[in-house]
């Protein structure tokens, strides 16, 4: 923005959307429920997290609807919860790709990346990239500037 220091830091949705995934265990959460996982116990199995943190974890992103928690019995077994991705928490795909592509070029095992995402139509890679509303692109951060948006509020 021409003059950042006008406007409040405060009424900021990257800052408000790191209180609600910002956390380490909460993004490894998701990235296992977008890779299929659903279940309590294979989510424990994967990530070894301890199970008190997987639970308010979990809580977290029921409560922001990013998360819905359903119940299925197996046969003979008590009821269980699983965990299915809302519209919201579908939403988060694109974000959860950055990391992993930002993590790929930077920070990935010298043989190579451990996945791949890769589009179901052809077996391509997927890549986030990003475009205006016109359709330009591949943007980069010297292509686009912050400008105040409805929301913005004047600092005080």
């Amino acid at each position: 923005m021409e003059d950042r220091a006008a406007y409040s830091a405060e009424n900021c949705s990257i800052a408000r959307t790191l209180a609600v995934v910002g956390e380490k265990w909460t993004l490894l959460v998701l990235r296992e429920v977008f890779y299929g996982v659903r279940r309590f116990s294979e989510l424990h199995a994967n990530l070894g997290i301890a199970r008190n943190l997987l639970a308010a974890r979990l809580s977290t992103l029921v409560d922001h609807d990013i998360l819905r928690r359903t119940t299925y019995q197996e046969p003979g077994a008590r009821p269980r919860q699983e965990y299915r991705l809302t519209d919201k928490g579908r939403d988060l795909f694109p974000a959860l790709v950055a990391l992993l592509q930002w993590g790929d070029t930077y920070l990935a095992d010298p043989a190579g990346p451990a996945v791949v995402i890769q589009h179901r139509g052809c077996d391509q890679p997927v890549s986030v990239v990003l475009r205006c509303a016109a359709g330009h692109g591949p943007l980069t951060t010297r292509d686009t500037r912050p400008s105040p948006g409805a929301g913005a509020r004047r600092a005080r």
